[in-house]
């Protein structure tokens, strides 16, 4: 009993929003004047602010570090929490607009180039048509730093990317939408895009566009050479970024492994798929979420939106 009237009397009557808001500014920037500057309020407001959270609290939540202000162990749970409550009530003010006006709304995404490319796109492309006054955000990076950064650190809303090599944790659900698979690609007016029947250990000698090694594109594209009884190519670039794969694939001397599902919603891209029998594993692809988080209506939209456009890979797979 002691403890509740604790928060009631101490935290729930003195902490403000405000304060807390500035407090996470300062934590942020890692400076009194940078966050003062920020939020275009004076230094002793922001003093104040944070005396006040500390005083409400009563623990020390700023240290004065080398790099600047630093948040104490105690700041840094503080801060965590914090980030959560004003995500949800933007979220929540979200709502509130979106209640009066179901087709506004933002939505931030986090995906792969690839992903960027062809099943997002179609997604996008579906829902701008019903609610052309949405606006969507979308952050390309690596599923890694995807799940692991952006979906954490709340800086996106929902992730459309493959599940393979990632170890979600507890704090999160992944929907699987469908199997994607890597294939073998070139200008669709290309020389090898004219042949009935290539192999691949054929098409090893010639120039390749491909992931980095390391990466888990790079491992899942090096375990589809293998099951298919040849060892990798040696690459003649090495890079994620599509731009430079259709521009050096339009030059028509050079081949690449992408996604079957680029193919499948990427209809006016120049690729053609070559004929060429390829044993890799099919790798899952979905949707990621934090537990926690209330999403919005149109993450909600796009989630449903997002399943009916899979239907015909998760059939075709």
């Amino acid at each position: 009993m002691g403890h509740n009237m604790h928060w009631t009397d101490r935290v729930g009557r003195r902490l403000k929003l405000r304060d807390l808001h500035i407090l996470l500014a300062v934590a942020q920037s890692g400076s009194m004047g940078k966050a003062a500057a920020d939020l275009a309020i004076s230094q002793p407001s922001v003093s104040k602010a944070i005396a006040a959270v500390e005083h409400a609290i009563g623990l020390r939540l700023l240290d004065r570090g080398p790099q600047g202000i630093e948040p104490t162990i105690y700041g840094r749970a503080l801060l965590k929490c914090g980030t959560a409550v004003f995500d949800e009530l933007r979220q929540g003010v979200r709502e509130l607009e979106f209640l009066t006006d179901p087709t506004a709304g933002e939505l931030r995404i986090g995906c792969s180039e690839t992903m960027a490319a062809g099943f997002v796109s179609a997604i996008i492309d579906r829902m701008s048509r019903q609610h052309p006054r949405a606006v969507f955000h979308l952050v390309p990076a690596d599923s890694i730093t995807l799940m692991n950064r952006e979906l954490r650190q709340r800086t996106v809303e929902l992730l459309v990317t493959s599940t393979s090599g990632l170890t979600p944790g507890e704090d999160v659900n992944v929907e699987i939408l469908f199997d994607d698979r890597f294939v073998v690609m070139a200008d669709a007016e290309s020389t090898w895009g004219r042949r009935r029947k290539l192999t691949l250990a054929g098409l090893l000698n010639e120039l390749w566009i491909l992931p980095p090694a390391e990466s888990i594109p790079g491992r899942s594209i090096a375990q589809a050479f293998r099951a298919s009884g040849v060892e990798p190519p040696r690459v003649h670039m090495v890079s994620f970024s599509l731009p430079l794969h259709y521009h050096l694939l339009a030059t028509g001397r050079f081949v690449t492994m992408l996604p079957v599902s680029m193919l499948h919603f990427g209809k006016h891209l120049s690729l053609k798929l070559l004929p060429v029998d390829l044993r890799g594993d099919p790798y899952a692809t979905g949707i990621i979420t934090l537990k926690n988080r209330t999403l919005s209506p149109l993450a909600q939209l796009f989630i449903t939106c997002a399943r009916e456009v899979a239907k015909p890979l998760a059939k075709s797979h």
